[in-house]
């Protein structure tokens, strides 16, 4: 009995961390950081909605349909993220040369609307967020192969 609990507060863990790396990344693509005209935008919002949706689902008893598919999800998932976030990083814009611009243009007219760092490209809550969800996923795995040998 006290496997299922482990698992369910395990499960509840990642749920907590998907919900909340999917809303961020929703809110970082489409609320004010100027990323949703850009191709970073744009695969950040639809990984957020997969990552809310997953999220919820763990919530609810359809998780067990996920079985072992869980933990490598949320891996998926984080790395989807830094690799996006890295990619940011290095062009130095978050338009990778689209839209109207990298939202740095415009010195202080853009005012408080960007989680972008001053003199980065990338989203350091996003990278925070993708790290905690792959450690999730690495745990969910583990924990799984770890209650099959019992």
């Amino acid at each position: 009995m006290e496997t299922m609990n482990t698992n369910g507060t395990t499960r509840q863990y990642g749920a907590a961390i998907a919900l909340v790396s999917g809303v961020y990344s929703l809110l970082s693509a489409t609320g004010g950081t100027g990323m949703m005209g850009s191709n970073s935008g744009l695969l950040m919002a639809l990984l957020g909605v997969v990552v809310v949706v997953h999220g919820v689902v763990l919530l609810t008893p359809y998780a067990d349909r996920l079985g072992n598919a869980s933990g490598p999800l949320m891996i998926g998932y984080s790395l989807v993220m830094l690799l996006n976030q890295a990619l940011v990083g290095v062009t130095g814009s978050v338009n990778w040369g689209m839209g109207m611009g990298s939202g740095m243009e415009g010195g202080m007219t853009g005012g408080m609307e960007s989680t972008m760092t001053a003199g980065m490209g990338w989203d350091l809550g996003m990278v925070a967020l993708a790290v905690l969800m792959l450690i999730s996923g690495v745990i969910m795995t583990n924990r799984r192969g770890s209650e099959s040998g019992m």
